[in-house]
């Protein structure tokens, strides 16, 4: 029997368990398969790269005890980082979007965050803006460790050392497609590089709302005005080192209305209650599957939990709030 006795809480996070969409995938001559990342102890596949960027940090000598650090996130990286920083006595602040679900803000002032929240409304240029703050303000403070999971390459490492590996165990290698939503860009990459080093013929599928710069530039190699959308953890508003978009073989691209209904259609056909991300990256496995219309492994994430999400895609005053 699998000893499941941890030291910590940061022994806990990873190995998460592979399930069949069973219901999902009626009628499709593919099997979907979700990898059910939100059983991390944060609630989402984020603590893998948080415990991982820390560690490494520290091994190199670059994060120091009585460090403060410092990081821009849309809430599930943050609260990974929390549960890192709590365990291992670092004390974090972390700017954050205003339109950020309160559940994420909550989680992290429980846990003794220094919340910053900014002006979703600023353009991505503006020194105060999610984008730039938190760098800005490390520039000005010495004792402040700049995580920057946007341009940490370790962030894409922490998933082919860990996501990848695991996910090709637990399908004893079948897989014909990796379906995920690019945010960052560290678990598709991560993932994808791992996998297609073990098998080149393994497609990657990228998933990105409306409003994002990430699908126009894969099909044109053209930078959008972004604009905003709401689904929260994926797209952004600038093509980010780790996100080397020319590893994917394809990308489809979704609105906030159908994301939010593939996430309940998720929840009440597989009792999986996740967050937007992981109904965009469902939607996407479902798509491709109708295209190949053939027997295949269709393997995709649910990335985090829709407890984070009670006060917004799952609230109907916030749903009719932003016309969705």
């Amino acid at each position: 029997m699998r000893n499941n006795r941890y030291n910590s809480v940061l022994d806990a996070i990873g190995r998460t368990p592979i399930v069949k969409l069973g219901n999902i995938s009626k009628g499709l001559k593919s099997t979907i398969w979700a990898k059910m990342e939100f059983m991390n102890p944060g609630g989402s596949i984020k603590d893998r790269i948080a415990k991982y960027m820390i560690e490494k940090a520290e091994k190199e000598g670059r994060l120091k005890p009585g460090d403060t650090i410092i990081e821009n996130s849309s809430g599930n990286t943050a609260m990974g980082l929390a549960i890192v920083a709590r365990q291992k006595g670092y004390n974090l602040k972390i700017v954050i979007r205003n339109t950020q679900s309160m559940e994420k803000i909550k989680m992290l002032e429980v846990l003794g965050v220094d919340v910053i929240k900014v002006d979703a409304s600023l353009p991505p240029e503006d020194p105060k803006s999610y984008n730039n703050y938190a760098a800005n303000l490390a520039k000005e403070d010495s004792s402040l460790f700049y995580i920057d999971q946007h341009n940490n390459l370790d962030n894409n490492e922490a998933h082919y050392m860990t996501t990848g590996p695991e996910l090709w165990e637990q399908m004893d290698g079948n897989i014909d497609y990796f379906v995920a939503g690019v945010g960052t860009g560290g678990t598709l990459f991560g993932v994808g590089k791992f996998l297609k080093e073990k098998n080149p013929n393994i497609k990657l599928i990228g998933i990105d709302p409306f409003g994002s710069v990430f699908y126009d530039y894969f099909k044109t190699k053209k930078m959008i005005t972004p604009y905003r959308y709401n689904i929260e953890g994926i797209g952004d508003e600038f093509i980010l080192p780790t996100a080397p978009l020319e590893m994917m073989d394809d990308m489809l691209q979704i609105e906030d209305s159908k994301a939010i209904g593939w996430t309940k259609k998720l929840a009440f056909e597989e009792a999986i209650i996740a967050g937007g991300s992981s109904g965009g990256n469902v939607w996407g496995a479902v798509q491709i599957a109708k295209q190949i219309d053939r027997e295949a492994n269709i393997v995709t994430l649910i990335c985090d939990t829709g407890y984070k999400y009670l006060t917004s895609i799952y609230n109907d005053e916030w749903l009719k709030k932003n016309n969705l």
